[in-house]
């Protein structure tokens, strides 16, 4: 039963491959009401699709963003109408397969960084919406970005054929009837459009999202999202709907943390643009997911740190000759106090968040504190500007290291750890090729026990030929 249902799906996405190829030449359909237009920017809005195919500076929609992944960079594809470069000759069907079932107008597969497995869950309408908008009120952009070029055998997209039969689930969102209209509008944005999952997920040995650990927490290059189910310990349970709303649109809460990385460029391009209703129904969605709890965590990331003040004990006190030597406290004072001031408390108006009682120092996983010092934080929203500067090029990885272990010593978690090697791999941009060598591993194992059935074979005939 299982190898003829999975035969069935296969035959089934050849179908829908051979079907696409057919119709490539198709035309566009004819210019949309400006409500589905509208409605179709508000959605592409809340897919934060200009998060991944527009370079920062660049052309919106044009693609050639590298997205880094385990088994190498992906380059976003250029999505705007252009015939040449672009999705311009793309059908409505063709769209269709490329947003919910990962297959482009040509037949080819596309890698699930392009997060089809979310926006697979999106309505018929709703993607009917999106391609009126990206074909009627986006503008061509027609350069092509460079192709994605992975290392062997993920270079085989028809590898992906596989993957999808095992990890895509085709059926559009289902409305639970014993939920609320709000609960419901909030899984459905944060399953599929939002596709929270996708970043707040772990991944598997095969890089598919472990549905287990649904919003658990998971690496994002070289950031870390972080869990967010209803834990009150590890994730998010001890925030109330209006501070994760608030979140959203603002980007920081008051007593708990700010978006940085990944979630920062979230909130500026897609969150703070969606409307107030939406915002709550994806905090009340998101409050309601089993919560998922890290033993060795025993309180919320928010719930650490005090004030505290060293800087009498550096007053006259001279720097080492040896700049690797320099100390926190002396760290903290040159690049730290003149903005969160001397005791961590931050700024009057709280523009400049206290350091005590921020997520930022209380998780166990570090790798955001650090890339935080490396690249501080900058907000394209309202208002736009740089919220923290970035010290990747004034200090060492064994000052970022110093720095990073006298903030969670004095002001968070001081169980956390910040290592010298750990910056600077993350200052390099992070990554393992690991996963690389272990499938090829696998694949030659695989060679090598068939070569040596057969010969097994072989040797079993020639000796019953024998006899």
């Amino acid at each position: 039963m299982i190898a003829a249902t999975a035969a069935g799906r296969m035959l089934t996405v050849l179908a829908a491959a051979f079907a696409s190829t057919l119709a490539f030449a198709q035309a566009p359909a004819a210019a949309a009401s400006a409500d589905i237009v509208k409605r179709g920017e508000y959605l592409a809005i809340a897919g934060d699709c200009t998060a991944c195919h527009s370079v920062p500076g660049g052309k919106p929609f044009g693609g050639g963003l590298a997205i880094p992944t385990p088994i190498g960079e992906i380059i976003a594809t250029n999505i705007t109408p252009s015939r040449s470069a672009g999705i311009g000759n793309y059908s409505l069907a063709q769209f269709d397969d490329a947003l919910r079932r990962g297959v482009r107008a040509d037949g080819a597969h596309l890698y699930p960084a392009m997060p089809y497995t979310s926006y697979a869950l999106v309505t018929d309408d709703d993607v009917a919406a999106l391609y009126a908008y990206f074909m009627n009120a986006v503008t061509p952009v027609d350069a092509a970005p460079p192709p994605t070029r992975l290392p062997f055998p993920f270079n085989v997209r028809l590898s992906m054929l596989a993957w999808n039969l095992l990890f895509l689930h085709d059926a559009t969102f289902k409305r639970d009837p014993a939920k609320s209209d709000q609960w419901n509008r909030g899984a459905y944005l944060s399953r599929g459009l939002a596709h929270c999952s996708t970043c707040h997920s772990p991944r598997n040995l095969l890089m598919a999202e472990d549905a287990s650990r649904d919003l658990g927490g998971g690496d994002v290059g070289t950031w870390f999202a972080p869990n967010v189910t209803s834990d009150v310990i590890s994730g998010v349970g001890g925030w109330s709907e209006q501070e994760l709303a608030d979140y959203l649109r603002n980007g920081r809460t008051a007593g708990k943390g700010q978006a940085s990385g990944p979630m920062a460029e979230a909130v500026d391009n897609s969150f703070r643009h969606m409307t107030d209703a939406d915002l709550h129904a994806i905090a009340t969605y998101v409050k309601s997911v089993p919560a998922l709890r890290d033993t060795a965590e025993t309180r919320p990331a928010y719930a650490w740190g005090a004030p505290a003040d060293d800087l009498d004990t550096i007053r006259g006190v001279a720097l080492p000759d040896d700049a690797e030597q320099v100390t926190g406290p002396q760290l903290y004072d040159a690049n730290c106090a003149t903005c969160h001031q001397a005791r961590g408390q931050g700024s009057f108006d709280g523009g400049l968040p206290p350091l005590f009682h921020n997520t930022a120092l209380g998780r166990a996983d570090t790798n955001n504190l650090v890339m935080v010092i490396l690249d501080g934080i900058v907000h394209n929203g309202e208002p736009a500007g740089v919220v923290m500067p970035a010290f990747r090029r004034d200090l060492s990885d064994q000052q970022v290291a110093t720095l990073g272990n006298y903030l969670l010593q004095r002001f968070g978690n001081p169980d956390a750890k910040v290592a010298a090697g750990q910056v600077g791999k993350l200052r390099a941009g992070g990554g393992s090729t690991w996963i690389v060598w272990a499938v090829r591993a696998a694949m030659l194992a695989v060679v090598l026990l068939v070569v040596a059935a057969l010969i097994g074979r072989g040797a079993r005939r020639r000796r019953i030929r024998d006899t």
